[in-house]
């Protein structure tokens, strides 16, 4: 076994907001063992004292990660967002403090998708009205405004993981399928891209929603765009609230001439179950309002919990950061023998030659090194064989100018 800078059953893990169960099977398995769960978000100040002494965070959606509580965490070394977004993570904070957010993009695709699928069906049928009304009592038996799926034309404005996954499900149950995606991408089945969004909005019956939230996605649907919609057609967003001007979509359905929508996300969303949800959509006909449940499976919540446990327990046992949102990427192999150092550093010119410089005065071999930059700041990994006194040597790479972190991961040696 190799001797570690630091025993796994010291390393503080906390868990908010009920991370599945298979994120800490994951991690026990791995040997860490010193996890405290706790079942909703904190506030700011409640936040900071608990991160107290804690080396690895695992948040969802609700828990804001400030700036303020970023620096007064100073033992954290690495971020688990257990879930799609990162947007409550200050992300160039953590990225100049060295510690990398790691994400699920993926784990959920096929819960978004399949949601969507059954919002087509519902808007296209007007299910939501109707059932209401029987709720009530009444009985609303009537063909107006119902209409099967099969033959209609599903347009999806970003062609990624969800947007592909949609377009098999669609496609297997007769729609059309048309897409539109800033990069070029190759169709499945008989789907076939737009040149434009302005040519997928005239083409479509339904219009779904599967793209970033970035400068230029903001309120990229807005009164242009929906007025170039075909009349009586349906809009659907689960992706991003920041996407839709929603005043103007409520203008669209008041008008009739978007005849329903499905909305999962919003500019705006509660801090939490208690408070209310305010928006102009709110009692419009024939639109299903949800509360950002997209990716709230019980399938989904356990292949993220099984994803983002696994980059958090690869970067404290091997140092590898792919999948870090906000870090240079490193896929690392496992040596079986020798030292291996963790740096992170300010991107300036002459810290690596000075790390070498450290190694190379005291005449050790470099077995393997691995250096990844962005902007801002550097990740590299020395493994080193020979004698090593590794804790001179963390002092010495400590001590360079514009260190942000160091540390030893584990020693091989015999």
């Amino acid at each position: 076994m190799p001797k570690l800078s630091f025993p796994k059953e010291k390393i503080s893990i906390l868990l908010l907001e009920g991370i599945h169960d298979n994120a800490v099977a994951d991690l026990a398995d791995h040997g860490y063992a010193n996890v405290t769960r706790l079942p909703k978000a904190l506030d700011e100040q409640d936040l900071i004292e608990q991160l107290a002494g804690v080396h690895m965070l695992g948040i969802r959606s609700r828990s804001q990660l400030t700036e303020k509580v970023l620096r007064e965490a100073d033992k954290l070394m690495a971020i688990g967002c257990f879930c799609i977004g990162t947007n409550q993570v200050n992300l160039p904070v953590a990225r100049r403090l060295g510690i990398p957010v790691f994400n699920a993009p993926h784990s959920n695709t096929r819960s978004v998708a399949e949601l969507v699928m059954g919002e087509i069906i519902m808007l296209m049928r007007g299910i939501w009205d109707k059932s209401r009304i029987v709720h009530e009592g009444g009985w609303m038996k009537s063909a107006k405004d119902s209409y099967e799926i099969r033959g209609k034309v599903l347009g999806i404005v970003g062609y990624g993981h969800i947007g592909t996954q949609l377009s098999i499900i669609a496609e297997a149950l007769g729609m059309r399928v048309r897409f539109f995606d800033v990069q070029k991408k190759l169709a499945l089945g008989n789907a076939q891209s737009c040149r434009t969004l302005d040519e997928l909005l005239t083409l479509s019956d339904v219009v779904s929603l599967h793209v970033p939230d970035t400068a230029q996605t903001r309120n990229m649907i807005g009164p242009e765009q929906l007025k170039a919609m075909k009349k009586g057609s349906y809009l659907i967003n689960a992706a991003r609230g920041s996407i839709i001007d929603i005043d103007a979509l409520a203008d669209a359905l008041k008008s009739r001439h978007v005849l329903g929508a499905a909305i999962d996300v919003f500019p705006e969303e509660p801090a939490g179950d208690a408070d209310e949800f305010v928006s102009p959509l709110r009692n419009l006909p024939n639109v299903i309002l949800t509360p950002h449940i997209g990716g709230s499976t019980i399938e989904a919540q356990a292949n993220i919990g099984n994803e983002v446990a696994r980059k958090l327990i690869e970067y404290s046992d091997n140092g590898s950061t792919m999948g870090a949102v906000n870090f240079p990427e490193v896929q690392l192999p496992v040596r079986e023998s020798g030292v291996r150092f963790l740096h992170i550093h300010a991107n300036v010119p002459g810290i690596l030659r000075k790390l070498n410089e450290v190694f190379s005065s005291r005449g050790l071999n470099m077995a393997a090194q691995y250096l990844q930059t962005d902007p801002e700041i550097g990740y590299v990994v020395f493994d080193v064989d020979g004698e090593v006194d590794d804790q001179e040597i963390l002092a010495d790479i400590r001590a360079i100018d514009g260190t942000l972190r160091a540390r030893v991961l584990y020693d091989r040696r015999a």
